[in-house]
């Protein structure tokens, strides 16, 4: 999985796993299956770039990690659907042995994509079998258990994103769904006002019984000085005044990387953005749609977030700064969009949104902060395979906080830290200014 799916030692409430599991592993595991569904088995094998995963090979690795971690080590006699699938289907476990290289997966046209639905099915009935006798478990099964759906959560985000780019490489740019025939994109959001956040001395990191990833601890102090966070992302309209500015030719508000990237590459809007007589469209899951002008800006580059927040007169958060303003202002219940709406695109604050309350904290786009992916303090590696997941990445990346339109809701928090490579863009990445 991308550097999204970073799953490793967690803490779980154990009154909440013991309460029908196998109801809440089959409810996840069907989501992932649902997700695939519209898809022609000849979209299910295409890999167009790195960052990309194939719908097929997701499909294998979320069930050849339940395979890996929970039935060949907890449940009796249990015999691996195929001895080639752990070559084929591992990820980046380098504790695991040897496995296909990350651009090369695209070249797995076998198994054919029946068989690793058939493998799914396998899996699925043995995990059934293994539930069953749940009772009889070591705790660190239920915490390899919620481990496992939180992980196929994670890749159910990289399909959706993966899905979107595979499709807009093709010369039909067709449509993952049909549009919604009431869909009418919104013409303007609410004026963009200040949250005043008191700084200070001030927690960080995940605090509770609930799960949560080894990168979100441990708890620790972190000092701030007192600061404004803007409370909605930037959205697609105050972008295009960015690029009809000349934001794109006007090398000042670049970064050095980022200005030779954006020269090397040639780009000039984000991705997925197409101007066609006079109209600007951009990509969807619906195929090529105007551009919603009140929805916020994602599919952007760190360097294009910083470069607005430099043409705006603003800066970009620190994690620090977003974690605590999230403490803050964050309300109980998320008002954002997640995967579960099936709308597969931030969607724009109404017109009449209580500013009290809808912040867009949690869901619609990722948010880019000016922090690097660093360790707390106190940060310890697991051992075993599972430490390789978050600890060998914490370098050279940036921080995103808040979840996107493509995460399931019960799968994002306040503390949860994603991260990427500067120059990354394919996923929900957005704009939210602070100062």
């Amino acid at each position: 999985m991308s550097t999204t799916a970073s799953p490793t030692t967690v803490t779980t409430t154990p009154t909440t796993l013991n309460t029908n599991w196998l109801t809440r592993y089959q409810a996840v595991r069907e989501q992932s299956v649902a997700l695939c569904r519209p898809l022609l088995a000849e979209d299910t094998v295409v890999q167009p770039t790195l960052d990309v995963s194939p719908p097929k090979w997701h499909l294998a690795h979320m069930s050849w990690f339940f395979e890996t971690f929970l039935l060949r080590e907890y449940l009796p006699g249990y015999t691996v659907f195929h001895p080639e699938y752990a070559y084929l289907f591992n990820s980046y476990y380098n504790s695991l042995g040897s496995r296909v290289n990350r651009a090369d997966r695209g070249t797995i046209s076998r198994p054919p994509l029946a068989d690793v639905y058939a493998y799914r099915a396998h899996v699925d009935a043995h995990m059934a079998q293994l539930l069953a006798l749940a009772d009889t478990l070591p705790a660190t099964f239920a915490e390899l258990f919620e481990l496992g759906l939180q992980h196929e959560q994670q890749h159910q985000e990289l399909l959706a994103t993966d899905i979107k780019y595979i499709l807009s490489t093709s010369p039909l740019a067709p449509a993952y769904l049909p549009a919604p025939a009431d869909q009418k994109p919104a013409t303007s959001a609410p004026a963009a006002t200040w949250l005043p956040v008191t700084g200070g001395i001030q927690r960080m990191g995940h605090e509770g019984t609930g799960f949560c990833f080894d990168n979100e601890l441990p708890v620790h102090d972190t000092y701030v000085a007192d600061f404004e966070l803007q409370n909605r992302l930037v959205t697609n309209a105050e972008y295009l005044e960015f690029i009809q500015a000349g934001g794109y030719k006007d090398f000042r508000y670049w970064l050095g990387e980022g200005w030779e990237l954006v020269q090397r590459e040639g780009w000039q809007t984000p991705l997925y953005w197409v101007e066609k007589d006079g109209q600007w469209l951009r990509f969807t899951h619906h195929g090529l749609q105007p551009l919603n002008m009140a929805a916020p800006v994602t599919q952007i580059s760190f360097y294009e977030a910083d470069a607005y927040a430099q043409w705006s007169g603003h800066r970009l958060p620190t994690e620090q700064e977003w974690e605590i303003a999230a403490r803050q202002f964050q309300p109980t219940t998320a008002a954002g969009t997640f995967l579960e709406s099936g709308l597969f695109d931030p969607q724009p604050l109404p017109a009449d949104a209580d500013p009290s309350q809808c912040h867009q904290l949690l869901g619609d786009a990722w948010e880019w902060t000016y922090s690097p992916y660093h360790p707390y303090p106190g940060y310890q590696r697991a051992a075993g395979a599972l430490g390789e997941y978050n600890g060998k990445f914490m370098v050279n990346q940036l921080v995103l906080r808040g979840g996107s339109c493509a995460t399931p809701e019960s799968h994002i928090r306040p503390t949860y830290r994603n991260f990427f490579h500067a120059d990354k863009r394919w996923q929900f990445t957005g704009i939210r200014l602070a100062r």
